[in-house]
């Protein structure tokens, strides 16, 4: 297997393992918080997976085995979600610890990655289309938190 497959695998595995123990730990919080993290891991993990699987193909893997082993280091976060939730059950304040770690990364990504490369769109349209889905996150994870 070329090192460029190795590589995207373990760093994948890694990832959903923490993706996996953010979502147990939250629902340790309460199902509004738990069903708020599900959305956002799902939302990120599609774009993610998809150049996970080509990067997998680039690396000289054939489909089967890019989805095989793209399968495979996803289910690492349910291990991740277990692990949370048995040591959310043994370690006082684990959750309440975990969820602002990882709440206060996704805000730093956002502001440092993510916030400068929509700057660079100058159509109006786009940049308003931008706007309105940042506002409709925020949306539903205000509803989720209200109705919780």
């Amino acid at each position: 297997m070329h090192p460029l497959a190795t590589l995207n695998l373990v760093g994948d595995a890694v990832h959903n393992l923490i993706d996996g123990m953010l979502v147990g730990a939250s629902y340790m919080v309460s199902l509004p918080i738990g069903l708020a993290t599900t959305l956002a891991v799902i939302m990120h993990e599609i774009p993610q997976e998809v150049g996970d699987f080509g990067v997998l193909i680039h690396a000289g893997l054939s489909v089967k085995k890019a989805l095989t082993f793209n399968f495979l280091s996803a289910i690492v976060a349910m291990l991740g979600a277990a692990l949370a939730i048995m040591m959310g059950s043994k370690v006082e304040g684990f959750s309440l610890s975990l969820l602002p770690i990882a709440a206060g990364g996704f805000i730093y990504i956002a502001g440092s990655d993510l916030i400068p490369e929509l700057h660079q769109e100058l159509e109006v349209s786009k940049s308003l289309i931008q706007f309105v889905m940042i506002l409709l996150g925020v949306g539903v994870m205000a509803l989720l938190a209200i109705t919780g």
